[in-house]
């Protein structure tokens, strides 16, 4: 069985978690959650800081939430989200979905949001998803497409931080491009009962468009993806410096918009 071997591009500085503490489950798992029953026992896996797992948590009062992330530092955050909402039925561990140490039909619900793009082997992840998920539970992924994002006005810079997210992205061991591959991807794991969504995200006001150029200029300079894409070759410092003023530009225009478009599987497993 395979395991982890992909770096995860984009570490856990402080403009990243800016980002992963918004998302919330009615924000990035709208899709999943109408098949939820108040005593269902969820696997979450690459809970990062533990929003959407705090929220899955609050949906199945009745029922059980493990929320599991293959860094572990990651994971006292999360810990620490569910304490501060008085959350007693969640669980936290390291976990690698190529290789989840739960044995078979275990739970009602797999969930992975923003995993499958990060992975080494994301058919052998699907695979391992669908072991553990009982018969009539779910296995649910949602990622974003890069390829996909689309923004105005037009800006060079931007064009070069596309370009640049990608290929570092693809020398790390993911594909960025994941959501539109999640249903390919998951036929290849054997999946027959597929429900293929997409949803997006969507930034236009003023606080909106602050918050998410602000993130991602002091990302581009600050964190593990600006080292990896140094380190690897992919660019220079001030190469970066360039993207994150193009970044911090594009949220300064009145009529600046941009949508991130997210594929989606919610596969049900046969009874």
């Amino acid at each position: 069985m395979s395991k982890e071997t992909a770096v995860y591009t984009h570490g856990h500085h402080e403009s990243v978690l800016r980002s992963h503490t918004w998302r919330t489950a009615a924000n990035s798992a709208a899709y999943l959650l109408d098949s939820l029953k108040p005593h269902m026992r969820i696997l979450d896996i690459g809970c990062g800081p533990g929003t959407i797992t705090a929220d899955l948590a609050e949906l199945v009062p009745d029922g059980h939430v493990t929320a599991v992330d293959h860094a572990p530092g990651i994971l006292d955050q999360a810990r620490a989200t569910a304490a501060e909402r008085g959350l007693e039925n969640v669980e936290f561990a390291v976990a690698d979905v190529h290789a989840l140490d739960y044995p078979n039909d275990t739970f009602s619900v797999v969930h992975a949001h923003q995993v499958l793009q990060h992975v080494s082997d994301p058919v052998q992840a699907l695979r391992e998803m669908y072991r553990v998920t009982k018969p009539g539970g779910f296995v649910a992924a949602r990622d974003a497409d890069y390829a996909a994002m689309t923004w105005y006005p037009l800006s060079r810079g931007m064009d070069d931080w596309l370009d640049l997210y990608r290929r570092v992205a693809r020398a790390n061991g993911g594909e960025p491009d994941a959501g539109r591959r999640l249903k390919s991807w998951a036929l290849q794991a054997g999946f027959a009962d597929i429900t293929a969504s997409s949803s997006t995200w969507c930034y236009a006001t003023a606080e909106e468009r602050a918050w998410w150029s602000g993130l991602w200029a002091d990302r581009t300079v600050a964190s593990a993806y600006s080292d990896r894409a140094t380190e690897g070759g992919h660019a220079t410092a001030e190469q970066l410096g360039a993207v994150a003023e193009a970044w911090r530009e594009w949220g300064r225009q009145e009529d600046a918009w941009f949508s991130v478009l997210h594929g989606e599987i919610l596969c049900r497993k046969p009874v």
